[in-house]
């Protein structure tokens, strides 16, 4: 009695299955993609306070350095990961492209000011990052500060706090100079 309950149970699951084995596709699953290749990245100088680098992706290359600031004010605020870096994308021209992050979400339609040296700069926010308006901008603020000694950048978080963060510039010129000679920019 126990196997034809066991084979009538069967019988019923298979005739439950056959609509929709029935409707099942009748082509090869097709064969999964293959994983995408890392980027390729390149250490350029050995500076602790201006690294540079190369990475290549997808037969697109794109150099940038890389630097995190002296000092941070006020001390007492928690933040996130800070620094600003300038990028060259050859691919899509474009040069010189400087990005601050500050460790925090900007407030709202703020600005952030950056003086390097005597010359003051204006950037606009988004999160937690800020960029020039325009290439013309983001030219002249990496080439003051090839030039220069001291940038000191200030913002305004969400929650109303204003920061300073202070990068020296020693070894930014060098950076510079080799991520421009691995994309081939002249200046």
């Amino acid at each position: 009695m126990a196997i034809r309950s066991f084979f009538a149970l069967g019988a019923v699951l298979v005739i439950a299955a056959a609509p929709a084995l029935a409707q099942a596709p009748k082509t090869a699953p097709s064969p999964a993609k293959p994983a995408p290749e890392p980027p390729k990245i390149d250490r350029l100088n050995d500076s602790q306070s201006w690294p540079a680098f190369a990475e290549t992706a997808k037969n697109a290359k794109a150099c940038y350095l890389v630097g995190h600031p002296q000092k941070s004010e006020p001390a007492t605020l928690k933040r996130g990961e800070i620094h600003v870096s300038i990028t060259h994308r050859p691919s899509e021209k474009s040069y010189n492209v400087v990005n601050f992050v500050a460790g925090y979400p900007f407030k709202d339609g703020s600005e952030v000011e950056v003086a390097v040296d005597a010359r003051k700069f204006t950037l606009f926010t988004s999160k937690e990052g800020a960029w020039a308006r325009d290439p013309a901008t983001d030219k002249a603020i990496v080439e003051a500060m090839a030039k220069g000694k001291q940038a000191v950048i200030k913002g305004t978080s969400a929650r109303g706090s204003v920061t300073a963060d202070t990068f020296t510039l020693a070894g930014f010129a060098d950076a510079l100079g080799e991520i421009d000679k691995a994309c081939g920019m002249k200046r």
